[in-house]
């Protein structure tokens, strides 16, 4: 424990991160995020958060040594797509009991697991995560994880983040640690070159990775790694050769960035996919940095010519949009990077952001908002759902992006809403990605559903009904006497 408390403040004192560079050693430590609420962790704690970062890389089988309740849903983990093995989405957990707990079978139960995962799988490695409860028992994962490799020949990689120790950023972190610790730089590739990179912090979810890596293969550069989004053990095993590494969300994986251009002098940035300029920028940004590593400088050359051509497509696909989309007014309910990306590839298009989320962002995702917006009226901390759907219902937005949580929220307010996080279900990256997302903005947008659910109820519309008199004696001798029929058993029976 002591070890993990060490590993924990370093990332604290991250120094590569400036809103922490910023902070008095006192503030230091208390690190990125406020502290958890007993019981309230689910969802958000460091376990989620290396889980998250981890369990993309494909063909790695993730065993969770916890009770059962701890591995929750691994077939829908964020919508990271994979090309090939679907290993990762099985779930492997040591299902500890009470029993196990008291008697201290914990560790010998996490053996007898991995030996399991071996002979059923034989995957080229095994992550293993403790959680609150295995943590607090004091089981020994890291002995356990050595010995197991040892004894199977295969690497097996302890992810020191059980849940209490933080927030679900802090787990990202301590993930990165993990792959710098046992998995980075342990397998020498023969095909180095001088075009090849790598990519942090990349998710690929809804395959949005499938849409710029067309873009590097067309510039003749290979991506080493892209961690964790539809990756392989063996190339982040790798991934130590690169030249350069572009950061896609830094809050993320800030702190394995900076250790590998500490120890191999691979050079990073932090860039966006999402939009046009941005996408732009990102492909000169990574060529620039090949070039100051060596390679050709021609590839500048062919970096321009490809934008070039990339923004011209795009550019003619997104006119046909813009007169039905220019001057509509886009609520923006997310955080991290989409909270200055998006909003700066919805600006270019012509529409208005009238508010975004800065919860999850950092100093500097909030720094780009400023200047995107050009002041910080629009931004907000964090909005109640009273306060969404007051906002909402008095139509002051035409659509709301955020994500699956808050979607309840804009139906209700009968507002179109469009999935923005990581469920979503169409991917946004690139200059196909962006005009995706314009796409499915006016579709949602100009959907004729929302014409029919704000109309008013049919029953709340009805002409008045208007008795009629009765037109012969007869028939007011008729109802005369079902009126005294009526009286006569309300007397009896009484009022229903």
């Amino acid at each position: 424990m002591s070890s993990l408390r060490a590993k924990i403040q370093d990332v604290f004192n991250e120094p590569a991160c400036e809103q922490n560079r910023g902070k008095d050693a006192k503030a230091r430590k208390k690190g990125c995020s406020k502290p958890l609420t007993p019981g309230a962790a689910a969802g958000g704690c460091a376990f989620d958060g290396a889980k998250i970062v981890l369990q993309p890389i494909t063909d790695v089988a993730h065993l969770i040594h916890a009770p059962l309740a701890c591995e929750g849903n691994s077939w829908d983990n964020r919508g990271a797509a994979s090309s090939g093995p679907t290993l990762w989405r099985t779930s492997f957990t040591t299902d500890l009991t009470e029993l196990d707990v008291v008697m201290g079978q914990g560790e010998r139960k996490l053996f007898k697991a991995i030996r399991e995962i071996k002979e059923a799988h034989g995957p080229p490695a095994i992550f293993v995560y403790p959680t609150c409860v295995t943590a607090l028992i004091g089981d020994d994962i890291e002995a356990v994880c050595k010995r197991a490799a040892e004894k199977f020949g295969l690497p097996v990689v302890p992810v020191n983040a059980p849940g209490f120790v933080g927030s679900k950023n802090l787990g990202n972190k301590l993930a990165g640690e993990a792959l710098l610790k046992h998995v980075i730089g342990t397998v020498e590739p023969d095909d180095a070159g001088p075009y090849d990179i790598n990519i942090l912090g990349e998710f690929n979810l809804s395959g949005e990775y499938w849409l710029v890596k067309p873009l590097l293969d067309r510039l003749g550069i290979r991506v080493r790694a892209c961690i964790p989004g539809d990756a392989r053990y063996f190339d982040i095993a790798c991934a130590h050769r690169a030249r350069a590494a572009m950061m896609v969300c830094s809050t993320a994986l800030i702190n394995l960035a900076r250790k590998m251009e500490q120890r191999w002098d691979i050079p990073f940035f932090e860039g966006s996919f999402y939009g046009i300029t941005d996408t732009s920028e990102a492909l000169r940004q990574i060529s620039q940095l090949l070039v100051k590593k060596g390679a050709d400088p021609e590839i500048l050359g062919r970096t321009e010519a490809l934008i070039a051509e990339e923004e011209a497509i795009a550019w003619k696909k997104l006119a046909a949009y813009r007169p039905r989309l220019e001057g509509k007014r886009v609520l923006l309910n997310t955080g991290g990077v989409k909270s200055w990306s998006v909003v700066h590839a919805l600006m270019e298009i012509g529409i208005e952001i009238v508010g975004t989320s800065v919860k999850k962002s950092t100093v500097e995702d909030k720094e780009r908002i400023k200047q995107i917006l050009k002041d910080d009226n629009h931004m907000f901390e964090q909005m109640a759902p009273r306060e969404l759907y007051a906002m909402l219902s008095e139509h002051k937005a035409d659509i709301m992006l955020s994500g699956g949580r808050t979607q309840f929220i804009a139906l209700k307010a009968k507002t179109p809403w469009l999935d923005i996080n990581q469920e979503r279900q169409h991917p946004y990256a690139g200059y196909d990605g962006m005009v995706e997302l314009v796409r499915q903005i006016d579709l949602a947008i100009h959907n004729p559903i929302w014409c029919q659910v704000r109309e008013p109820a049919p029953w709340d519309c009805q002409p008045p009904v208007r008795e009629e008199l009765p037109r012969t004696k007869s028939e007011a001798a008729n109802l005369h006497a079902v009126q005294e029929f009526a009286s006569t058993m309300a007397d009896d029976f009484g009022e229903c």
